[in-house]
């Protein structure tokens, strides 16, 4: 077992000249993160050019800052897994998965977003520059598959500078439009007809926050959450603004959107072009403003692909086959053309 137990004079003797961090872990998460008897220190220094010393819920790491960032990268990552509840296989070890991915994506600086109840970082480098990008462009398009982490990203950057005062509210909203089934036949008043369709930005809300901050900012307006008709109108200052299910609204409805931009305010704009419930697919302005604005000063575009999916892993499986289906429908049509 490569794993050292230092004791004050061998730490300051080893740590001499030599660029180090140091990681504390609470009580609750040093299992997961050093291992059954401390095996996954081993596996560290095995896979990356680090020295790792253990001192009680320390972790004391000596390398240059790329791998160091790596580890860190995995450890948050893991450290957030196990505060969000998510279901492990027994047999795989989740730190040591982390870090091989983290790893694969070779990310060079690992951008931590701070929330009440998690640290999020990005699962992919595009996920990673993707959070960078929210901590700075005005308005950010992101598109592609379901997973990759568009929406949730977001919210979490959302509810992080809001935590910093860099905004005063935030606002998520999504067009309403109907997949088979119509509002009008739907019970209840207006709010419980479209709530429905705001509820996977509720369910990322509370990812992040303990629900009863989240009601008291909701109530207080701090945090809205309403349909994309309900922007007409208004103008957004000191806001930060996210439209999710983007391909669901038309080219008038997102200029609309955009234009409602005011004084400090960032907008993200997210959806999947693919998936558009809109009668006729051309209707879906998400793609024709990308391609309008792309080239604006201040716009972003990030492009996620089936590398980014952080979902389950049969969702990139059920979307790799309706991708293959989809090609070889339109090679059948061309052919018939």
């Amino acid at each position: 077992m490569k794993n050292k137990l230092l004791n004050n004079t061998d730490k300051k003797s080893s740590l001499q000249g030599i660029n180090s961090t140091v990681i504390n872990i609470d009580n609750s998460e040093v299992l997961d993160i050093f291992g059954i008897n401390n095996e996954n220190i081993e596996f560290f220094e095995n896979n990356l050019p680090l020295k790792i010393f253990q001192k009680g819920n320390q972790l004391i790491i000596q390398g240059n800052k790329k791998n160091t960032d790596i580890l860190k990268n995995a450890i948050t990552q893991t450290i957030s897994e196990k505060k969000m509840n998510k279901a492990v296989n027994n047999n795989i070890n989740s730190m040591q998965e982390n870090l091989k991915k983290s790893m694969s994506n070779d990310i060079k600086n690992i951008n931590i977003t701070k929330t009440v109840k998690l640290d999020v970082v990005g699962k992919s480098k595009l996920q990673n520059t993707y959070l960078e990008i929210l901590q700075k462009k005005q308005i950010v398009f992101a598109v592609g598959p379901a997973g990759t982490g568009k929406t949730f990203l977001a919210v979490a950057a959302a509810v992080s500078q809001l935590l910093e005062k860099k905004f005063d509210r935030i606002i998520l909203s999504r067009p309403a439009v109907e997949a088979g089934e119509k509002l009008g036949f739907l019970p209840g008043d207006l709010k419980e007809k479209v709530d429905p369709y705001l509820r996977p930005l509720y369910d990322s809300l509370y990812d992040l926050m303990p629900s009863e901050i989240a009601s008291r900012k909701i109530q207080s307006s701090e945090i809205e959450i309403a349909p994309l008709a309900f922007m007409r109108g208004r103008t957004l200052n000191n806001s930060f603004v996210i439209l999710d299910e983007a391909q669901n609204a038309t080219h008038n409805q997102i200029k609309m959107f955009l234009t409602r931009c005011g004084k400090n305010s960032r907008m993200i704009v997210t959806g999947d072009p693919s998936q558009t419930d809109l009668t006729k697919r051309g209707d879906s302005g998400l793609l024709r403003s990308i391609k309008i604005l792309s080239d604006i000063e201040g716009v972003s575009v990030i492009n996620f692909g089936q590398k980014d999916i952080v979902r389950d892993e049969m969702v990139t499986k059920i979307i790799n086959a309706y991708d293959s289906y989809d090609d070889q429908i339109k090679d059948l049509f061309d052919q018939k053309n």
